[in-house]
């Protein structure tokens, strides 16, 4: 199976990204499909084996839409210097052109550039530049068509088209309405030439109607080209609606201008050019500024690409050569100074500096970096000058992995958006039914023809499955968007949906609710041990360990300059602690449960261990040839946040739990410390996410918060896995959301924007609903049935363009969402 991602082009409402889904997922070889009409993105899964790629591309294409692929290859334009002619081009053609990697070479000698096409994997701009060089022309500074963001740039000439058809249209409408409303309503003594008064010229006022509504239908084209199409292929959709509608009140207009040239001139009341007129314009004004909004759904996205340094400053034979960071490979060796950014993610190989990574994590303190630290591109260097190894470059760095998962959230689906999509499929053919419906009920009861056809274009005209389409999926967008600049970085719609209903939370201990940095801080010995050599075996036998406590140990031996043993024999045994051999004598190292299984007497200890664990520290035990030999006791500092986030949790009415393998006197000490409901304490690794399934056994819906390999499968249990940023990417990958920070307080963050977000999608969808509901009966006659108005299909055309308006701009209120942190 494989998953993929295409942009679908040519999409007008939520009805549009139904069709599209129901004929992907027709084919044979589909497992899922999920169109979201508001990012213009179909994601779905396939197996490669009964379908290909091209196959569903030619779906959607019947579909009436069409499937873009990301390309992998690059296009890059250089500027040229020294060419004298034609010939200097060719010339320069045809040697960038045989070059292993380059697909096509273009050479523009007016404007002095080469546009190249070629495969970054196969070949470096250094080189391509180094050819150029070599044919006897200079390279000068690039332009790289692929950073520029051509999703943003398509949008933004998408905005500028509507917004030119609505001038355009708007400036033929006014007149329009003016003669036709001048004329129809007398006694507003609205100034019309007499050549245009519609008692003594009719047919001169039908023709000159026409010539205003024929722009304005021009402007309106791709409604009618789309509409009817979507028509032909039963699937209609928002532009059909607007196509039959318009079309129905230009077709009887031209009919009477007919009747009105036969001299039929009681049809000049029957002219309904303005009312198609208005409508376009309306809903092109509704669909400007629908397309604005939209756009403004995603500034996260752009935030996040705007961060990303465009060069970097490479070293090559001790040499500082500044190249573009596209250019950048793996194993480069990178020069970053004081107040640069750093371009990409790599280890320090030299030099000591103070880092500001609050763009990633939010983290206002710079952190200090030493050779053999990592350091993350787009991250600013603050004083010091350092050398680094490029270790992920492109699409595999920590800006670019984030940018991924922000779009892929904001492309993904919430639950909550499934009832919407089930209505948005079947609504426009309803519409249809229900206007067909209405105008031959009012016809059969006695009113007129021109009265019918008005109900029908008021009905198909106000229904408007966008703002179904819109409610969910901009919510969404702008949610994770501003999860995002807090340094919370959420999967899906699904977990964003899915954590407001969180009332219990599960916290791993140790560099969760602790620093995960623990120290030695007591050793207890029996005789005839003495502290030193017993500090010295046991750190000795962790030496190899990645077990915080078990560096703890080392680091505290370290300090006294202690000499490391050899250990001839290592046995780690999960949940417990280790077993080694050190000079032919039999070490065990662990916790409590270790020992009792051992049969090792904790007898003459007891009393000192009790006291340790009751003053929060993590008592490790030592037996040398079965017999205890001591304690040494491992403190880990809490995190200033854990308290605090608790608290608030608590305020939120949250249950709050701790999980952890430590014995249940030093779980229960910590708990206290920072106000912890529930310890689960002495749990083994691999016993975490049975604890957290009883947890939902109980009828809980639980988030686990955790960093270690060790978390992964109770990430994976929980209803919401969440993963602290400085941990492992086993855990981080497993998690749906994960915090950048290893601030707790972010937990209580990440709820209350959920809550928000779902509240937003709530509200939009009320109104979507709610608008539909009260707007079809309205337009249908029901309130002129009971002696009320009849609704004109023109305030049809403008309720229905600000019902989506009005989505959006409830949707960016989300913008201004800011965590309540008392």
């Amino acid at each position: 199976m494989r998953k993929e991602n295409l942009k679908i082009l040519g999409m007008s409402c939520a009805a549009c990204a139904r069709a599209t889904e129901r004929a992907v997922k027709k084919l044979d070889g589909i497992l899922e499909a999920s169109v979201n009409f508001s990012t213009e993105k179909m994601s779905f899964t396939y197996d490669e084996s009964k379908v290909k790629l091209d196959d569903i591309k030619a779906a959607v294409s019947k579909a009436g839409f069409e499937a873009v692929t990301e390309v992998a290859e690059k296009e890059v334009t250089i500027p040229i210097e020294g060419m004298t002619c034609a010939a200097c081009a060719s010339r320069i053609e045809k040697v960038v052109g045989k070059m292993e990697g380059v697909s096509g070479a273009s050479v523009n000698f007016a404007t002095e550039k080469a546009t190249v096409h070629y495969d970054s994997s196969k070949i470096r701009i250094s080189e391509i530049k180094q050819a150029i060089a070599k044919a006897g022309y200079k390279a000068l500074e690039i332009e790289s068509k692929n950073a520029i963001d051509e999703d943003k740039l398509r949008k933004e000439k998408e905005i500028r088209t509507l917004w030119t058809k609505f001038i355009v249209s708007a400036i033929f409408c006014v007149p329009l309405l003016y003669i036709a409303m001048g004329a129809m309503i007398w006694w507003l003594k609205w100034p019309i030439p007499h050549w245009l008064d519609p008692m003594q010229y009719p047919l001169l006022y039908a023709l000159v109607e026409i010539i205003l509504v024929a722009p304005i239908i021009i402007a309106g084209n791709k409604f009618y080209s789309i509409g009817f199409k979507a028509i032909w292929r039963r699937s209609p959709n928002m532009d059909s609606l607007i196509a039959m509608g318009t079309s129905a009140a230009v077709l009887y207009s031209l009919y009477s201008t007919y009747r009105i040239s036969i001299g039929d001139f009681i049809y000049v009341e029957d002219l309904y050019f303005e009312t198609a007129g208005v409508i376009i314009t309306l809903i092109l004004l509704g669909k400007s500024l629908e397309a604005v909004s939209k756009g403004r759904t995603s500034e996260a996205i752009k935030k996040l690409m705007g961060l990303a340094p465009k060069t970097a400053i490479v070293l090559q034979d001790e040499k500082e050569i500044e190249i573009p960071i596209e250019e950048v490979e793996v194993g480069d060796v990178i020069l970053v100074k004081p107040g640069d950014k750093i371009p990409v993610d790599g280890i320090v190989l030299e030099g000591r500096t103070s880092v500001d990574e609050s763009m990633l994590t939010g983290e206002s303190i710079p952190v200090e970096k030493n050779a053999g630290d990592k350091v993350i591109g787009a991250s600013i260097n603050k004083h010091g000058s350092i050398k680094f190894k490029a270790t992920r470059v492109g699409s595999d760095t920590a800006l670019a992995q984030i940018i991924k998962l922000v779009e892929d959230a904001q492309g993904s689906k919430a639950p909550i958006a499934q009832m919407a999509d089930i209505v948005s499929g079947y609504f426009v053919p309803i519409v249809f039914a229900i206007a067909t419906l209405s105008a031959l009920a009012w016809f059969f009861t006695g009113q007129s023809t021109v009265f019918s056809l008005t109900i029908f274009i008021a009905v198909l005209v106000i229904a408007c499955p966008c703002a179904l389409g819109l409610a969910t999926p901009t919510a969404i967008m702008v949610g994770t968007g501003k999860g995002a600049e807090y340094g919370i970085l959420i999967k899906g719609g699904e977990a964003l949906e899915s954590t407001h209903k969180i009332n219990t939370i599960v916290f791993d201990k140790t560099g969760t609710i602790t620093e995960g940095k623990p120290e030695v801080t007591d050793i207890v010995v029996t005789e005839p041990h003495d502290k030193k050599s017993l500090l010295q075996i046991a750190a000795s036998a962790e030496k190899g360990s990645e077990h915080p406590l078990g560096e703890a140990i080392v680091r505290g031996a370290e300090k006294e300059s202690l000499e490391f043993l050899k250990v001839s024999k290592f046995a780690a045994i999960p949940g417990h602690g280790i077993e080694v051999e050190i000079e032919g004598r039999q070490i065990l190292l662990g916790n409590r449960k270790l020992m009792v299984d051992r049969n090792i007497s904790l007898t003459q200890l007891e009393s000192e261990s009790d006291r340790l664990a009751s003053e929060g520290k993590t008592p490790m035990y030592i037996a040398i040839q079965d017999q205890l030999a001591g304690i040494i006791a491992v403190a880990d500092v809490v995190k200033e946040s854990s308290a605090k986030a608790i608290k608030k949790l608590h305020t939120m009415g949250i249950e709050v739990a701790m999980i952890t393998g430590d014995n249940r006197r030093t779980a229960e000490a910590i708990a206290k410390q920072v106000g912890i409901d529930r310890v689960l304490a002495e749990v083994l690794p691999q016993d975490k996410a049975n604890e957290v399934k009883k947890l939902q056994a109980e009828g809980k819906k639980v988030a686990m918060v955790g960093d270690g390999i060790n978390d992964a499968p109770a990430l994976a249990q929980a209803d919401i896995g969440i993963a602290i940023g400085s941990g492992t990417d086993v855990a981080m990958e497993s998690a749906d959301i994960v915090l950048m920070r290893s601030d707790l307080m972010d937990v209580p963050t990440a709820i209350q924007l959920s809550k928000s977000t779902i509240r937003n999608i709530k509200q939009n969808l009320f109104w979507a609903f709610g608008y539909n509901v009260a707007g079809i009966p309205v337009a249908a006659g029901l309130l002129y049935a009971f002696g009320g108005p009849k609704l004109n299909p023109i305030f049809a055309a403008a309720a229905m363009s600000l019902s989506s308006v009005s989505v959006l701009t409830n949707a960016l209120r989300l913008k201004a969402f800011k965590p309540n942190k008392k």
